[in-house]
């Protein structure tokens, strides 16, 4: 099979450059396009001296549209609003997507999207941090409700959502495994005097600071003990290695709306 070529969106900025790089060490792939913000000062900069690389005569733009054309999929680590933008135009295209902050609108705009395009969503696309989705799933629905569930997540001090993305996935795997919706036992905040907790509530804390890639913890409080599942990130390449992971599977799928689980069959664990 020939090799795949893959646009990053979103290639000037920090995930992006980890993934242009990642593209030039991994076989199978070659980089077909590097996407940019149409108001960002690194239009037209060569993407390969951007991630650290020696010159690969791709330079960065605004327009998606002709890159698409001699594409197969996409990677996206980006905003809302572009990705739900640019999810419009993958139909036939594989579109890796990790961008995090999506509204209950987006989400139902990629939904659509992935009628014709096949898209990989997550809100973390680290082996590991999936792993820990999984066991998530799996205490939550062992314990039962004598034990308080609490996520607390770190991320660097540019991030600009929270709960992070991948809170708020690994709130949703303790929800599947204790049989409830998320939305309704949801905290996501406790200031002042907020009263005895509930029992049932999935509580979120986050922080804020340096340079931290990413640190999560799903806490199991019970009676005289407790269980931690916790994941520490050191390095973006984990999530760019994820990500062109999910692009090969992806290749030979039909359209559809697929996640990580999927990816690396853990949708049975």
């Amino acid at each position: 099979m020939s090799e795949m070529r893959l646009i990053i969106a979103g290639a000037g900025g920090r995930m992006g450059r980890t993934l242009v790089k990642a593209i030039a060490e991994t076989k199978g792939l070659t980089l077909a396009g590097a996407l940019e913000d149409a108001r960002s000062a690194l239009l037209g900069q060569d993407s390969g001296v951007l991630a650290g690389l020696p010159a690969n005569g791709i330079a960065l733009v605004a327009d998606a549209k002709p890159l698409l054309a001699k594409a197969d999929g996409v990677i996206d680590f980006t905003v809302p609003a572009a990705s739900v933008a640019l999810a419009a135009l993958t139909g036939g295209k594989v579109h890796v997507l990790g961008t995090t902050g999506l509204s209950a609108d987006d989400e139902a705009k990629i939904k659509a999207a992935a009628k014709t395009a096949i898209v990989v969503k997550s809100g973390n696309m680290s082996l590991g941090v999936n792993l820990l989705a999984a066991l998530t799933k799996r205490v939550a629905k062992t314990l039962g409700d004598e034990f308080d569930i609490e996520i607390l997540e770190m991320h660097h001090n540019k991030k600009v959502d929270a709960p992070s993305g991948t809170a708020l996935m690994l709130g949703r795997a303790a929800a599947e495994g204790r049989g409830i919706d998320l939305n309704q036992h949801a905290v996501r905040s406790r200031d002042g005097h907020t009263g005895a907790r509930q029992v049932g509530d999935i509580g979120f804390a986050t922080l804020r600071g340096g340079t931290v890639t990413g640190e999560h913890s799903v806490i199991f409080a019970g009676t005289a003990e407790r269980i931690e599942l916790v994941h520490r990130s050191e390095d973006r390449m984990i999530f760019a290695r994820g990500a062109l992971h999910a692009a090969l599977w992806a290749r030979d799928k039909k359209p559809g709306l697929y996640s990580m689980a999927d990816v690396l069959g853990l949708t049975d664990f």
